[in-house]
């Protein structure tokens, strides 16, 4: 049986004889779902059953299962079969670059999902019909393959077929269209002095019967294949996600202080849904900003030119000499053992940026000099450019990173980390992950750099913390996809914005869409939210059903307990269903934020039994990187099936 729940920004109607299908299918579906649904003792997907018919080209055509994928294929693609289902392709240069752009061959008339890059740090999807619609700095393409009607089958049976760019070398890979319905793949490493001229494992191919069953066995297949990465399952999970979280970043952003954050826990202790877990966002850090002088006007984006001028906190969070009788804590130290004490915190991280801080370390600052950084302007691909400009990497570009010398990362980390074990700190949350990318010259390029700062830093967690205690953010690039090998947690959607209407949708839909992928790999981080706020009940639904850590940036006293105590039992803890929220099967190639008629239907399953959360998220905002916007007055309703199946 299945748990329907369903929230709307606007009205979901649901078929009026939903409750009846329900009742008269529940045991007939009840045998058919077991199968479907089947698991391994060890949790893991079972596999599906495959048709012994590899990929191959032929005549110009690339063939899947005997389904023609693409048409017109080029003479130096070049296709190296790899199981009885897939293959990498790749294709040969006459020229050697540090950036090539190859065609594979024409896309038409095909139902297409496509995650893809809208800002650095960012992916959201977008589904099309062609190659032209696949946009520049998609990571992972599933593409709906029809087989011939039958009397029992008048639309042909379906197949999947998912195409994932991944690590080839020191080269990373992405998908993109072009206006003549061709797919191509962009290779580069972002270094000029790192280049090459051939490339045949940059793409992997595989095909399947179920969508869910063919991600999970692609990515079983490459993580066996690069000895890179490893999957969600083989990873140790942090316990925060099992309990119930407060995160002070929109409830103070840099403003954050010792006293509001005991308001804060006070207020949800005193409703009788206690936060266990509590992030201190940025803002406790000691920084130094010469971009923004104190008195003066304020200067947009000069926040991200501050550059970190020692590990420690900063005069917020500790006294010093002069200020004995000021209302600071002596310390962090003590900071955290009190408010660990006092509500009960089992679970207390600290926020800070791959590079130490936003602008990196002040290489001028005498406790930073030890890590060598060396003052650096971001770099942006051409794939970067062609989408959405980004304030923070515009302001960085502008600014430049201080920049750690690689030879000195794992010091830099291990130093940080050890210092914050000694204040009672339990993890971290590590944001700006992908400007990595950005400063690769000189460096090897982004895909090395990138695989040496992960190493480091997931050695400092694993040296330091007891629970493999980190939060990733800003990090949805490949490049730290197929190089995580510990982290289990990754934020897989742009911010929680509360005070803008028209994406808390998109928030949804697109974390949604997203955990097909990123949810092999990583537990999804939804991000947080505020419990009073219009959009509350959606958030709140939402994290019900996907599988995620559950935790509020409310304001000190600013709460809704009643949307609350729905997801908080009184202990503090949290009903995390067991795997990440997807859309279901019959939503994948369906636009549910900009179609004006398709409903979004997320499932998972929990210890006991399944659930699906159905949401109406038609009308209120627009995906960016599109031409078309949404103009509605926010009050359509929909119908739509659901079922267990």
């Amino acid at each position: 049986m299945a748990m329907v729940i369903y929230p709307s920004l606007q009205t979901l109607q649901l078929n009026a004889r939903l409750s009846s299908f329900l009742a008269s299918n529940r045991n007939g579906n009840r045998n058919r779902n077991r199968k479907r649904n089947k698991f391994s003792h060890h949790g893991t997907w079972r596999h599906s059953m495959f048709l012994n018919t590899k990929p191959m080209v032929k005549d110009g055509v690339l063939s899947v299962n005997g389904k023609d994928v693409l048409t017109v294929v080029p003479d130096n693609v070049v296709i190296t079969p790899w199981t009885n289902s897939s293959a990498f392709v790749g294709a040969t240069s006459t020229h050697t670059t540090s950036r090539h752009v190859f065609k594979l061959g024409v896309i038409q008339d095909a139902r297409l999902l496509c995650l893809f890059r809208f800002k650095l740090w960012w992916v959201i999807p977008r589904v099309g019909n062609s190659a032209s619609d696949i946009p520049i700095e998609t990571q992972m393409l599933l593409m709906e393959a029809r087989g011939k009607p039958t009397s029992d089958d008048p639309k042909g049976p379906t197949s999947y077929i998912v195409f994932l760019p991944v690590l080839d070398g020191e080269f990373r890979s992405s998908l993109q269209g072009n206006s003549s319905d061709e797919l191509e793949f962009c290779v580069e490493s972002g270094d000029a002095a790192t280049v090459a001229s051939e490339f045949l494992k940059a793409v992997f191919v595989n095909y399947g019967n179920n969508p869910f069953d063919l991600i999970k066995e692609s990515m079983i297949v490459l993580e066996k294949h690069s000895g890179t990465f490893a999957l969600r399952e083989n990873k140790q999970m942090p316990g925060m996600l099992d309990w119930f979280g407060w995160c002070t970043w929109d409830a103070f952003y840099t403003d954050v202080n010792p006293q509001g954050i005991k308001d804060g826990l006070t207020s949800l202790s005193e409703g009788g849904t206690p936060a266990r877990f509590l992030i201190i966002d940025d803002g406790w850090q000691n920084t130094t900003n010469e971009f923004q002088k104190e008195g003066e006007p304020y200067v947009e984006g000069s926040q991200f030119g501050a550059r970190l001028v020692t590990i420690e906190e900063n005069n917020k969070f500790r006294q010093t000499a002069d200020q004995v009788l000021s209302e600071a804590p002596s310390g962090l130290k003590d900071f955290v053992s009190d408010i660990k004490g006092t509500f009960g915190l089992k679970y207390v991280y600290v926020w800070h940026a791959l590079m130490g801080y936003w602008g990196g370390l002040d290489p001028d600052a005498p406790e930073t000099k030890k890590y060598n950084p060396k003052l650096k302007f971001p770099i942006q691909s051409p794939g970067n450019l062609a989408h959405k400009r980004d304030i923070a990497m515009d302001s960085m570009e502008k600014y430049g990173v201080g920049t750690i010398d690689p030879a000195k990362i794992f010091e830099f980390y291990d130093d940080l980390h050890r210092y914050l074990v000694s204040q009672g700190v339990d993890g971290v949350k590590v944001d700006v992950q992908n400007i990595l990318e950005t400063v690769a010259t000189g460096s090897g390029g982004r895909v090395s750099l990138t695989r040496h700062f992960q190493q480091a830093l997931e050695k400092s967690i694993g040296t330091n913390f007891q629970d493999n205690s980190i939060i990733c953010c800003m990090g949805q690039s490949t490049d730290s996809i197929y190089n995580s090998k510990q982290s289990a947690i990754t934020r897989v959607s742009d911010d929680y914005y509360p005070k803008n209407p028209t994406t808390q949708t998109l928030h949804i839909a697109a974390v949604a869409y997203n955990s097909i992928f990123f949810g092999e790999v990583f537990v999804p981080d939804w991000d947080m939210f505020y419990s009073r706020h219009n959009a509350a009940e959606f958030h709140a639904v939402a994290r019900a059903v996907g599988g995620c850590g559950v935790y509020v940036s409310d304001k000190p006293g600013h709460h809704d307990f009643k949307i609350l105590r729905r997801l908080v039992l009184p202990d503090g803890s949290v009903l995390r269903a067991k795997y990440p929220g997807r859309p279901s099967r019959d939503c994948l190639f369906n636009d549910p934020v900009m179609d004006g008629k398709s409903l979004l239907k997320i499932w998972n399953l929990n210890k006991f039994t399944g659930v699906i959360g159905v949401f109406n998220c038609q009308g209120a905002g627009s995906w960016p990187c599109l031409d078309n916007t949404v103009e509605s007055d926010g009050s359509c309703e929909l119908s739509g099936l659901v079922s267990p199946a």
